[in-house]
């Protein structure tokens, strides 16, 4: 596991971790030591916690709460996953709110109000966005505790054998990388070798939401990395690029995921701060924003 520590203040530590295990790593137990949400940005893995099992695929969160023993499991990818972790203070915490039940929420799904959040914060650690990672972070945790407290108890995920795991982790991977294409049901469960009815019930069933629900919000994904990337290619480009087949479409969508419009969110990938600021002031005094967001990045990087 290579470790990264992007960037260190008093409310937010965010590392990128790098894991190479596949399934032949033998899995063993850890310990979450403190509040975090990690956002998967590549590869999948599955996650232990508290007696049930997620298949965490990119785009789906990792929900760390202090105390709690975690197993990860590699069997059905081999070629590793990637992680941006956003490490939380208790005083952070106290600040953004949320319920116990809250942050023992084990693993999100992929969710589009937080997918369009974790690629901008992706962009900046990898150096492609003006805006300071450390406000990313805090937007991130912020936006998953209105989320997830707003939203009904997750379903969690039901037992399914390793076979049928795998296939749905597989056609995942299948879905993100033709998203571009018109995907339907009936293409996307041909592929897995399964029938529609099944196919829909399995997906669902090991990954918390529908396989057109990945579809969409795995386009918004790249859309949001697209447009934290690159500033000169059109807003149009960028939808017809990811697969929306109308632009009226893909600004209401990415507007209701982000909560600023395509345009907004690339100004806020270019060092808009005031953009940033509206969306988590109701939750940060001044003080706050002011002595993290002043601080400079401390780098450090480890191999365990």
């Amino acid at each position: 596991m290579l470790v990264t520590t992007e960037v260190r203040t008093d409310a937010i530590r965010i590392a990128s971790y790098r894991c190479d295990a596949g399934p032949d790593a033998q899995p063993f137990t850890e310990l979450h030591e403190g509040h975090s949400v990690s956002y998967v940005r590549r590869g999948s893995f599955g996650y232990r916690t508290r007696g049930n099992a997620y298949e965490l695929v990119a785009g789906s969160v990792l929900v760390g709460c202090p105390g709690d023993e975690y197993v990860c499991t590699h069997d059905h990818h081999v070629c590793g996953d990637e992680c941006l972790a956003f490490h939380l203070s208790p005083g952070f915490v106290d600040l953004i709110g949320g319920d116990r039940k809250t942050w023992r929420t084990g693993g999100v799904p992929p969710l589009a109000e937080l997918v369009v959040i974790g690629e901008l914060a992706q962009a900046a650690a990898d150096g492609q966005s003006d805006v300071g990672l450390d406000e990313l972070g805090m937007w991130f945790a912020s936006r998953f505790v209105e989320v997830v407290s707003g939203r009904a108890k997750p379903k969690l995920p039901s037992p399914a054998i390793s076979r049928d795991r795998r296939r749905a982790v597989d056609a995942a991977m299948w879905i993100d990388a033709n998203l571009q294409h018109d995907i339907g049901l009936e293409g996307a469960a041909a592929e897995a070798g399964l029938s529609s009815f099944h196919f829909l019930r399995l997906f669902s069933q090991v990954l918390g939401v529908t396989p057109h629900q990945y579809l969409v919000r795995s386009r918004l994904r790249h859309a949001a990395r697209l447009l934290a990337d690159d500033d000169s290619r059109p807003v149009t480009e960028v939808a017809l690029d990811v697969g929306f087949a109308d632009l009226s479409n893909f600004v209401r969508t990415f507007h209701r995921a982000a909560g600023v419009s395509p345009g907004g969110f690339r100004k806020a990938a270019r060092g808009d701060r005031k953009i940033l600021q509206e969306r988590i002031a109701a939750l940060l005094d001044d003080g706050l924003l002011i002595n993290t967001s002043s601080r400079k990045p401390s780098c450090t990087t480890t191999s365990d």
